[in-house]
């Protein structure tokens, strides 16, 4: 039977990355990316920027996870060579051909935002279209993490092709201690989150490095594939997620009342303890909390599930569209912004998906998505 509980976090996650994104663009606090606040912190708080300290600690490494979990199922259904050649087409071919096809229009707003147009002054119209589409890449990281995930774990089941790890983990996370087991796996969270380059060098790539993290992700994908896949892990959660969403709530309160001001996602922020463990209890208590109480479906989650991943590919261009023009070419106060940007990231982006689904080649190099 399809595990609906799944389907529904991953499309939940996915629209609070949209969420996040709304906030991240005009965040004050520091975070690399967007285009700025409305004043210097603290003489203007922008108590809204709390949303990115509640998200951001968990929301991605929750979806490597849940992929990893996917990854397993659809390896116990098909054979290597099709669910890889899927993989290609779903995740490589928009990361790379849709660069050019469509993701070069968010490079040219990422242009603006960061004030570099000066650049692209006396260089050839190829160049500059060139350099757009590398710009553009922007949230499609993770889709191009993901690929690399997915070919690394070929190699990973054929160096376990008896399942002998996978039975291992199933005996000691899915036994009668399981569940501490499972939340004493934040301690390889917080390990994983010490690999990332901690004071990164302006001049390198070091900071392109700490975006992908890759060696961070890989844990919980890893995590998802051996451990969270299991019927009997994900039952332990489900039976304990009051207290697990308990715990999270606390540990995330303290996290926000300690640090809230700080950039929230610099290298030693994400490497503290604190962060860890309230990132890896939300991841847990999340999963917990919607296997416990939505493992169902409905026509609205149906589409979710089969349109989330489009609406992740294509929602960064509404928010850098929208949020530049208003905030560079009108006096509309904060609050107006804000409404409108959320709204149009949530009405403008499944229409855009609607449209771009139809014609062949778009839906091929820009979703991924076959006929």
């Amino acid at each position: 039977m399809r595990k609906h509980w799944l389907d529904n976090l991953r499309w939940v996650t996915v629209l609070l990355v949209l969420f996040y994104h709304v906030i991240y663009f005009y965040n004050n606090k520091g975070v690399f990316g967007g285009i700025g606040g409305f004043g210097p912190y603290p003489e203007y708080p922008q108590y809204q920027d709390v949303v990115m300290y509640i998200l951001y600690p968990w929301f991605m490494p929750l979806l490597f996870l849940l992929a990893g979990v996917s990854a397993r199922y659809a390896l116990e259904k098909y054979d290597a060579r099709t669910w890889f050649k899927a993989r290609t087409r779903k995740l490589l071919v928009p990361a790379t051909i849709g660069l050019f096809v469509f993701q070069w229009m968010v490079g040219y707003y990422n242009t603006l935002v960061a004030g570099r147009e000066a650049m692209f002054e006396g260089m050839p119209g190829v160049a500059k279209y060139v350099m757009m589409a590398i710009s553009g890449i922007g949230p499609l990281w993770f889709i191009q993490d993901l690929w690399v995930f997915s070919l690394i774990l070929l190699l990973v089941r054929k160096l376990d092709g008896k399942n002998k790890l996978y039975e291992a983990c199933g005996r000691l996370f899915g036994g009668k201690n399981g569940i501490v087991w499972t939340i004493l796996l934040g301690v390889l969270f917080w390990a994983a989150e010490q690999l990332i380059i901690q004071h990164p060098r302006p001049e390198s790539a070091d900071g392109l490095y700490n975006l992908y993290k890759p060696m961070f992700y890989f844990v919980p994908f890893l995590m998802g594939y051996f451990i969270f896949a299991r019927d009997e892990v994900q039952e332990q959660l489900g039976k304990n997620w009051i207290p697990l969403l308990a715990c999270a709530v606390v540990a995330g309160a303290v996290l926000i009342g300690t640090t809230f001001g700080q950039d929230n996602t610099s290298p030693q922020y994400l490497g503290s303890p604190l962060n860890c463990i309230y990132g890896w209890l939300a991841c847990l208590a999340m999963m917990a909390w919607f296997q416990a109480k939505f493992d169902r479906t409905s026509a609205f989650a149906g589409y979710m599930t089969r349109s989330s991943f489009g609406f992740y590919i294509l929602h960064y261009l509404v928010i850098a569209s929208f949020g530049y023009t208003m905030k560079e070419c009108t006096n509309l106060p904060a609050w107006a912004m804000y409404a409108i940007l959320t709204f149009a990231v949530f009405t403008v982006t499944p229409l855009l998906y609607e449209a771009l689904k139809r014609p062949p080649f778009i839906r091929w190099a820009v979703l991924g998505e076959k006929r």
